[in-house]
């Protein structure tokens, strides 16, 4: 009885490992390989899938989803002799599970060697300042020949990229010493530009200001002249509106005299010629005036005879 039961147990372990054999689950973005007896069968996709348990093995899972694999930094001699360090990061992904199984033994061993050697083979025709410039062109180069290679791998190889391109100690120090005398240069350039500009807008506003102050005291001059030229015409409008005559001008002309010589500068008084006849109408007004006070002519400006004083005995 007790031979049955374990007999029993065995039976019901088998089936449980068979039944966990035969029912395989493969996640999404995965694959599968299936080989019976060492031989390949098929490929399994993802979801629930059915096998022979015993018979059918699983030889490798692989997952189909783009992968980043960085490469350590590799020397590589420019086309100057001179040895540069390129770190490289590719972008692939499995398309044929069953080529990235049987094709090549390991792909990714594959694709760091086949990347090293391309490098040198595209490094070695540039020089040094060319590789420095040239990442897009060193990408696109080595993404063509290592989608062309590993094709028959079932590899995609989706982009390549350089992280760094590190060249020789002395050749960075040269380049920092070229890269700050560049610098130095475009500052001194931008720095005499700078004053060059400044000089010319303060050259500029000096100009304005100079036309503006010119454009002011012309304006201002006009109207001083104007307004002088106004009260000129005032005053002539006003003397002949009066009609003054010869003794009232030679009047004023005489009063005007004194005001001429005033001032600390007026060290010589030139008498004008004028003068003369000022003091002529002037004399004749004074005539006049005395002639028409006296009443009587010559005879008023007589000189009386002294009066006989009587004798004394």
């Amino acid at each position: 009885m007790d031979a049955v039961i374990i007999v029993l147990i065995i039976l019901v372990v088998l089936v449980f490992i068979a039944l966990i054999k035969t029912i395989q689950v493969i996640p999404q973005a995965s694959a599968a390989i299936v080989e019976r007896f060492g031989r390949y069968t098929r490929t399994l996709n993802a979801g629930l899938n059915i096998v022979v348990p015993f018979i059918d093995t699983i030889r490798n899972r692989i997952d189909l989803r783009e992968q980043v694999v960085p490469f350590p930094p590799q020397p590589v001699i420019t086309q100057d002799n001179l040895v540069v360090n390129i770190d490289t990061v590719i972008y692939y992904q499995v398309t044929d599970a069953r080529a990235a199984t049987y094709e090549v033994a390991s792909y990714i061993q594959a694709i760091e060697q086949l990347t090293v050697t391309t490098l040198r083979n595209i490094i070695g025709g540039m020089d040094l300042e060319r590789t420095l410039t040239s990442r897009e062109e060193i990408n696109a180069a080595l993404r063509g020949v290592l989608d062309e290679a590993t094709g028959k791998w079932g590899i995609r190889v989706n982009r390549v990229e350089l992280k760094a391109i590190e060249p020789p100690t002395s050749i960075q120090d040269s380049m920092e010493k070229q890269m700050r005398a560049d610098r130095d240069k475009r500052a001194a350039i931008l720095q005499a530009e700078g004053v060059r500009q400044s000089e010319i807008l303060q050259a500029e506003g000096h100009k304005q200001s100079e036309i503006l102050r010119a454009e002011g005291d012309a304006k201002a001059a006009a109207l001083r002249a104007e307004g002088e030229a106004q009260a000129i015409r005032t005053v002539f409008e006003s003397i002949h509106a009066g009609d003054p005559d010869q003794k009232l001008l030679s009047y004023q002309y005489l009063q005007m005299l004194p005001k001429i010589a005033e001032g600390d500068a007026n060290k010589l008084w030139i008498v004008p010629s004028e003068i003369g006849d000022a003091l002529k109408g002037l004399g004749g007004a004074l005539d006049g005036f005395t002639g028409h006070g006296g009443g009587g002519g010559g005879e008023s400006r007589g000189v009386r005879p002294p009066t006989e004083r009587p004798a004394i005995d």
